[in-house]
């Protein structure tokens, strides 16, 4: 099936019955596949301008959608709550299951922005044969000793509150605080986690971080010059995770994208992105 934009809309049941749609950019010959995961709180439409940049240059793009929002058919309340362990090992795995079946035997990249990035990771250290690439966009690890003094001042006291605010109020308001959306319990404590302590650990999953070791990958990363969400420290600890990966990282500014140099703006305007994990 394809929407309004072109784009090809795949329906995709996980093995817990959540239901969700999988968008797809596919050229007519493509070289490689990617399974891209949004960040936190970002509908998988908002990145079709990047999937149609990408498959201008060969690449087959599967835009996934995390668990309670765009088409998804849950969302987050005090009745309906996940964490990591249900998007790595419930969600990304029937994403990627629609890639295989669509595309065999075709090359695969993971990648994300932000912490879709992070996820793609953590799902490498879970499924190492799941991709011999990683793309990474904006993206970091959100430990607090891996930013600038002035964001260690106030982190490790944000990183506290926002699971405690979930925690009260069902879900994560994240439209009425500016930051992410409706957010589950569990995702925000397994990513406050990982904030304050600096592991990649998450309930049901354990201590991530020795598969994280193990992962033996190429890498692509872009760095957007104004980005503090995802500064370069951040995005070099996250790095540090992967200690047998082999990483190029360029760093975009405003007049190389054409839009501001921060952690959202690309997404209107991907070609200098695009251009750079594709080449």
């Amino acid at each position: 099936m394809s929407g309004a934009d072109g784009a090809r809309v795949i329906a995709v049941e996980a093995a817990d019955g959540h239901r969700y749609e999988l968008l797809a950019r596919i050229p007519a010959q493509p070289r490689r596949s990617l399974l891209w995961l949004p960040a936190l709180g970002i509908a998988a439409r908002h990145y079709l301008p990047f999937a149609e940049a990408l498959a201008a240059r060969g690449i087959a793009v599967f835009i996934h959608e995390w668990r309670g929002h765009g088409s998804s058919s849950l969302r987050a309340s005090r009745a309906v709550d996940w964490g990591y362990r249900e998007l790595l090992e419930r969600d990304i795995p029937a994403s990627e299951a629609v890639i295989d079946a669509t595309l065999p035997g075709l090359p695969r990249v993971a990648g994300g922005h932000s912490l879709g990035g992070q996820l793609a990771c953590c799902r490498l250290a879970l499924a190492p044969a799941s991709a011999g690439t990683l793309w990474l966009v904006g993206s970091g690890a959100p430990w607090w000793r891996a930013f600038r003094l002035r964001e260690r001042m106030w982190l490790p006291l944000a990183y506290r509150f926002l699971p405690w605010l979930a925690d009260r109020a069902g879900a994560l308001p994240g439209r009425h605080i500016g930051f992410g959306g409706n957010e589950a319990r569990g995702l925000l404590r397994d990513w406050a986690a990982t904030a304050i302590s600096g592991r990649y650990a998450a309930i049901g999953l354990g201590d991530l971080e020795p598969r994280m070791a193990a992962v033996d990958v190429q890498v692509r990363a872009a760095l957007l010059e104004r980005d503090w969400l995802a500064p370069a420290s951040s995005l070099q600890y996250l790095l540090s995770r992967l200690p047998r990966a082999q990483a190029e990282v360029t760093v975009l500014s405003a007049s190389a994208l054409g839009v501001p140099a921060d952690h959202f703006a690309w997404m209107k305007s991907p070609h200098a992105v695009a251009a750079w994990l594709g080449s």
